[in-house]
């Protein structure tokens, strides 16, 4: 899956960017107060997209 189709979901579910790392982003979901890391592939593998979106406790991505 491509990395913006990822982070357009984070944001249509509420969450936000905490700060921008090296290899990585930092998405929080303000309403859990939960952290993931999302990687700064253009791919991003569909089983990891997945599991930042558990991760954050919003509704898996195509699901």
């Amino acid at each position: 899956m491509k990395r913006g189709a990822l982070l357009r979901h984070l944001r249509q579910h509420g969450c936000v960017l905490k700060r921008e790392g090296a290899s990585h982003s930092l998405w929080t979901n303000p309403r859990t107060g939960q952290t993931e890391a999302v990687p700064r592939h253009i791919e991003i593998a569909n089983v990891l997209a997945r599991k930042i979106c558990r991760g954050l406790s919003i509704p898996e991505i195509g699901g």
